[in-house]
């Protein structure tokens, strides 16, 4: 059975006996996924963790994840890396766990106040009261990484969760728009506006960071 998701301390296998344990776990030996599946549980929690934004969520989503994982290695080809191919199935499981909750509803176009008039594309109407993307992304590489990290955990909590969602997918993890769209059964004009969204409140908040204002 798949390990409950814990403190990892052992290290990565490498690929020879990462292979070794593909085989043995895939035909039912627990002791072979657990020591498969435990170097990445941080990971796959993390992950898990931001699409959710709930550690009790999280935990049990990962044991969701961890099953699926279990009951498809027989279908893993090795095409890619066994933590690549895992860590996609932990995204996907927390995005069934949110849909199996019925947490998920429709963002008021008029929630997000002072924020200004968008198109039908999710672009903003009024640039002066845009930042572009990329001073940002200039902004959080001069500042302090680990305050900065603190900032935009900050800043994904505080995001509706529709617009976390989104930003998580897109810009964290780098899922196409038409990905997104399929997997939240919403159109890509609704993605491409939702992040729009996401990322101007995402930067308004790291600007106020980096310039010493309460956030």
């Amino acid at each position: 059975m798949p390990p409950s998701p814990g403190p990892a301390t052992c290290v990565a296998p490498t690929d020879a006996a990462e292979a070794e344990l593909l085989l043995r776990a895939a035909a039912g030996d627990s002791e072979a996924f657990e020591a498969l599946v435990l170097p990445h549980l941080p990971l796959f929690h993390h992950g898990i963790l931001r699409i959710l934004g709930n550690t009790a969520d999280a935990q049990d989503a990962l044991q969701n994840a961890l099953l699926a994982i279990y009951q498809d290695l027989a279908a893993f080809q090795a095409r890619s890396r066994f933590s690549s191919w895992a860590y996609r199935i932990c995204i996907n499981a927390a995005l069934m766990f949110r849909r199996s909750k019925a947490r998920f509803r429709e963002d008021s176009m008029d929630e997000c106040s002072g924020l200004g008039r968008f198109d039908d594309r999710g672009h903003h109407l009024d640039t002066r009261d845009s930042l572009r993307w990329s001073e940002e992304a200039q902004a959080l590489a001069e500042a302090e990484r680990r305050q900065m990290r603190e900032c935009l955990v900050a800043a994904l909590d505080a995001l509706p969760e529709g617009q976390r969602v989104v930003f998580v997918l897109k810009d964290l993890e780098d899922w196409s728009t038409e990905e997104i769209a399929e997997q939240l059964a919403q159109s890509p004009a609704t993605v491409r506006q939702r992040l729009h969204r996401a990322r101007l409140q995402v930067q308004e908040r790291l600007r106020l960071h980096v310039q010493g204002r309460p956030s």
